[in-house]
């Protein structure tokens, strides 16, 4: 597994709902971040790991259903940014979908446009493969990043590096 694999990886962990079960996986995550190669981005996730650390689990828990569950401005599914209807949103969700089928991977429990689904997905795939979908991606992933830097909220941090390992590919294919 090569540098931004691992990256997304974790970042798709930090992404998820921080339940019992996730906070007991922490110390395994940390572990893998020590083995991450980037000095910048691996510092940003122990900042992110400190985050957590300092803040008490319940009010974690309520930020980020706050954040991600309660909020139309920031939601983890992509494909609810700037649709005019449902019809482009299942035009939308089938794209998504295609990448997993096109890569024989698992369509997740979750729906295909699901950020940490997709972190996951890029985790797995060959970097061209994964530059591609986080090109596609790549406009809600900035809109989350921008709507999450105006209210303030930590989780703008992950975006940075998710948008970071996106630059990264692309710059690699040049």
């Amino acid at each position: 597994m090569n540098d931004n694999q691992k990256i997304l990886l974790i970042v798709s962990f930090l992404l998820r709902y921080p339940d019992a079960a996730w906070y007991a996986e922490i110390p395994e995550w940390k572990i893998d971040t020590e083995t991450v190669e980037h000095p910048q981005l691996k510092q940003a996730i122990f900042d992110f790991f400190d985050y957590v650390d300092e803040m008490p689990r319940k009010e974690f828990e309520d930020q980020y259903v706050r954040t991600f569950d309660f909020s139309q401005n920031t939601t983890m599914y992509m494909s609810t940014y700037e649709l005019q209807g449902t019809g482009e949103q299942a035009e939308e969700l089938v794209k998504y979908k295609a990448f997993y089928l096109e890569n024989d991977f698992e369509i997740p429990a979750e729906m295909p446009d699901y950020v940490p689904a997709i972190l996951e997905l890029c985790a797995a795939v060959d970097a061209p493969v994964a530059r591609e979908i986080l090109t596609y991606c790549r406009p809600q992933l900035e809109y989350i990043r921008e709507r999450l830097i105006e209210a303030k909220i930590t989780y703008a941090f992950l975006f940075d590096i998710i948008l970071a390992v996106a630059n990264g590919l692309e710059d690699g294919a040049k």
